[in-house]
């Protein structure tokens, strides 16, 4: 029988999402499960800095359901990771005292830097870039910006942009008024010029997390959703505004109905598509890869190889 390599699971509790990725780790990541539940454990944070006892309950759900794959599937190695929301929030340390309780899962509370070397980790597990690359992680409370060549990373920042956060801070009307989008898109750009600078340049880009890979379905009219032929797939700047102006006009219930777009995502895709055009044009970039190698695979290749220091 052949070597299957460490068997790893990662359940990622994001701000908008809580995922999972079972996979045989030998050097490359083999995945045999991957899951995503729009869960929103950071709405509210932005405005009360709390984790809402609702949102805990349907993150805790979502784990419930994944424990039985972990067993089915017998991992060997099961990590949690926790970014933006848990972060960010007064109760975050409850919240991952409540994961021990009741899964006996003991979650890691990532900092921006840990989050970006782990995200740089998967988007570049396939090929090491030979120029400047921007990775960014779109997230619900956060987004990541990387840039790094070959193995070293040579700048990153953790935004307090995200598509959750940014959706309850700006939008209130239903379809988002000009003024709305308007008041976003300064808010960010804003954000990513006080990060970078005028010093941080990429020749390229890699785009992880569910608005790119959202926009790509989206383009494709994928239905059901296909992660081979996401994975790889290159958006251009011009057709991301053309998408962004299609999804802004229309109503949350016009919206849902978008082919290759899933309805979880319809409320905050809008936001998630103003950062990743406002951090394309940041870095001048006409034209982005999207990546279904996130922080999912980062974290399984790193627990694979080092898992008592990763």
């Amino acid at each position: 029988m052949a070597k299957r390599g460490k068997r790893v699971a990662v359940i990622d509790v994001g701000t908008n999402s809580t995922r999972l990725l079972v996979a045989d780790v030998d050097g490359g990541v083999a995945p045999l499960e991957r899951r995503s539940t729009v869960t929103r454990l950071g709405r509210g944070v932005d405005l009360s800095g709390r984790l809402a006892s609702e949102a805990i309950e349907d993150v805790c759900a979502a784990i419930g359901g994944y424990v039985g794959i972990l067993q089915e599937l017998e991992a060997e190695t099961v990590e949690v990771i926790a970014t933006s929301a848990v972060r960010d929030a007064d109760n975050g340390s409850a919240f991952v005292a409540e994961l021990r309780e009741r899964f006996a899962l003991s979650a890691r509370v990532l900092d921006g830097e840990e989050e970006a070397r782990l995200t740089y980790l998967g988007a570049t597990s396939e090929a090491l870039p030979s120029e400047p690359t921007l990775v960014v992680d779109i997230g619900g409370g956060s987004t990541e910006l990387i840039v790094g060549s070959g193995s070293e990373i040579s700048f990153h920042d953790s935004l307090q942009a995200g598509v959750v956060r940014h959706t309850e801070r700006h939008v209130n009307s239903d379809p988002p008024t000009a003024g709305e989008l308007e008041a976003l898109a300064t808010d960010v750009r804003g954000q990513i010029a006080d990060s970078i600078g005028a010093g941080v340049e990429a020749r390229q880009g890699i785009a992880v997390a569910g608005t790119p890979t959202s926009l790509a379905a989206v383009v494709m009219e994928l239905e059901p959703y296909d992660p081979t032929r996401v994975h790889g797939h290159v958006l251009d700047l011009p057709s991301i505004q053309v998408i962004l102006s299609r999804l802004a006009s229309l109503p949350l219930a016009e919206r849902v109905e978008v082919a290759g777009l899933h309805p979880d995502r319809a409320p905050t895709i809008v936001a998630g598509v103003v950062i990743l055009v406002e951090t394309m044009r940041a870095f001048d970039l006409e034209q982005i890869a999207v990546s279904e190698h996130d922080i999912l695979y980062g974290t399984a290749l790193a627990a694979a190889q080092n898992p008592s220091t990763y």
